[in-house]
């Protein structure tokens, strides 16, 4: 089962985590199709039919992005807005082709895992705050498989920063891929 991570980074060259997460993903081609809206879409006009049939390819669907004003960039947004069309992925007479694929998120966050709780800073944990990704992957009948979260990333620089060292930036990467490995 080959999984497409659908990469929104809208500078990718400046991040440190995702980046990382990407070139470990590259290096098993055979498992991971990996696909940058912001590369292939820097007009931002999606070819809704390529991107169906990207997906319909694949059992496995993976949006990586890092957390912008508590949701995703966005031109993950249009990318979903665009492409989930009625007729291919819901309503009447569809062809549900997002049905029994495996929706999960892949993240990373500016804040400490502590500032997403009910106690914290933000008063809502990310289980909460992707509600409307777990709504999505349910109402176009895909299984939503929750999501992998890096926390901590607006301290980051390349290599190690406050809280974050290169150990575990590469575990990080080893994490992702074992989260991964889990949807299948």
């Amino acid at each position: 089962m080959k999984t497409l991570v659908v990469v929104a980074h809208p500078d990718i060259e400046n991040s440190v985590i995702n980046r990382r997460w990407l070139n470990e993903l590259r290096k098993y081609p055979e498992l991971y199709t990996v696909h940058e809206l912001y590369r292939a879409y820097p007009d931002w006009r999606i070819d809704v039919a390529r991107e169906q049939r990207l997906i319909e390819q694949h059992d496995n669907i993976v949006l990586q992005f890092p957390i912008f004003w508590f949701s995703s960039p966005p031109l993950l947004k249009k990318w979903l807005d665009d492409v989930f069309t009625h007729g291919w992925a819901y309503g009447a007479n569809s062809g549900y082709k997002m049905q029994n694929r495996n929706v999960a998120l892949a993240v990373t966050a500016g804040v400490r895992a502590e500032d997403y709780a009910r106690e914290g800073r933000y008063k809502y944990p990310l289980e909460e705050i992707f509600r409307p990704f777990e709504l999505t992957a349910h109402y176009v009948r895909a299984k939503y498989a929750s999501f992998f979260a890096f926390y901590g990333t607006e301290s980051v620089t390349d290599g190690a920063v406050e809280g974050v060292n290169r150990q575990e930036l590469e575990r990080s990467a080893v994490d992702y891929r074992t989260f991964l490995a889990a949807l299948n």
